[in-house]
């Protein structure tokens, strides 16, 4: 068993493509496109005059709050350009703390099982890991541009 898979394997449900999958895709979201490089990344978050903004190397990214901020840098990291966010902004911190959670738990996991390899062989699956992860977000997809409403409530709202 690979070092990926075995990490995969150790989070279980935790994993952070799976969180992506059973708690943001599972609710009303928006689709989110960042122009940023497909590798892993440093975002950094900024805080300036005209409000807070996402900084991945040269390209800057305004973001309407902090919990935004966050969320989109977990998928800054490990280079996803296309993911969704929770059209609720009452979730986004939620969501955000616990994909913060899974990306560190998998990086303290790599850390234990590269423990004692070259610094070659740590980066080599450090990198399989990273896009791994992409992939499967990737894979998961990023939905609509805008989330559906009920059609009920419109007809409803149109009487």
């Amino acid at each position: 068993m690979d070092a990926v898979s075995q990490i995969k394997a150790e989070m279980g449900s935790d994993w952070l493509s799976a969180l992506y999958v059973s708690r943001i895709r599972s609710q009303r979201t928006r689709a989110v496109r960042l122009e940023i490089p497909t590798r892993e990344n440093d975002p950094q978050i900024n805080y300036t005059l005209l409000g807070i903004e996402l900084k991945v190397g040269r390209r800057r990214i305004a973001c309407p709050d902090l919990a935004t901020a966050r969320f989109m840098r977990v998928f800054a990291r490990f280079g996803c350009r296309d993911f969704a966010i929770p059209y609720n902004i009452t979730k986004i911190s939620i969501e955000a703390d616990a994909l913060e959670t899974s990306w560190h738990r998998a990086f303290l996991l790599l850390d234990e099982i590269t423990a004692g390899k070259s610094v070659q062989s740590r980066a080599s699956v450090r990198a399989k890991l990273v896009k791994a992860i992409r992939t499967e977000i990737q894979d998961a997809g990023a939905g609509e541009a805008m989330p559906e409403f009920s059609s009920r409530a419109s007809t409803r709202n149109a009487k």
